[in-house]
């Protein structure tokens, strides 16, 4: 399924299902992520896009009147991994293993990530995992304003193993 339909030469995103709708719905309302200030504005119904927004607001600005760096990274910090975990199904073991965040102008407005994981991306993770004992991917998603210009760069390390079924027992191997 594409992340993307095509409608007279425009792009635009693929709807959301109901339940895409009620995990962005509990995502924003679940209070970890609620603290950050950050809202999940879509969820494609394949899990393959995410958008987020951080907006500039009490919640979210620092001393000096800009987005604080804590609320930019903790809004993009889980999404890659969940959209795995969502995506791989229950045979696969995900983690965040490491991240790094590289700020370029402070955020003085709304502030935009978008999260992609490609069909071909997907069938990468599935045949390396499937050849070795956990694997390591690493994502680059950008925080941008409106006009497009980069306030924020994070890069997201993400382990991934399939589970094993433990010898002598029928249960699923844990993470």
């Amino acid at each position: 399924m594409f992340a993307k339909l095509t409608l007279r030469g425009r792009e635009r995103a693929m709807p959301e299902s109901l339940s895409t709708k009620l995990a962005r719905w509990g995502f924003n309302f679940f209070p970890a992520y609620r603290g950050t200030g950050a809202r999940i504005t879509y969820i494609a119904s394949d899990w393959r896009e995410v958008r987020v927004k951080v907006p500039l607001n009490w919640r979210t600005r620092n001393y000096v009147g800009t987005i604080y760096g804590g609320s930019m990274y903790a809004a993009v910090d889980p999404i890659y991994m969940i959209m795995l975990i969502k995506i791989l199904g229950p045979e696969y073991v995900v983690w965040d293993k490491a991240a790094a965040i590289r700020f370029k102008r402070p955020g003085k407005t709304t502030l935009y990530a978008k999260f992609n994981l490609t069909t071909e991306e997907i069938a990468a993770i599935r045949t390396a995992a499937g050849a070795a004992p956990s694997i390591e991917r690493n994502y680059v998603v950008e925080l941008v304003d409106a006009a497009g210009t980069l306030h924020a760069s994070v890069e997201k390390t993400i382990y991934i193993r399939r589970k094993e079924v433990v010898a002598g027992n029928n249960e699923k191997g844990r993470s």
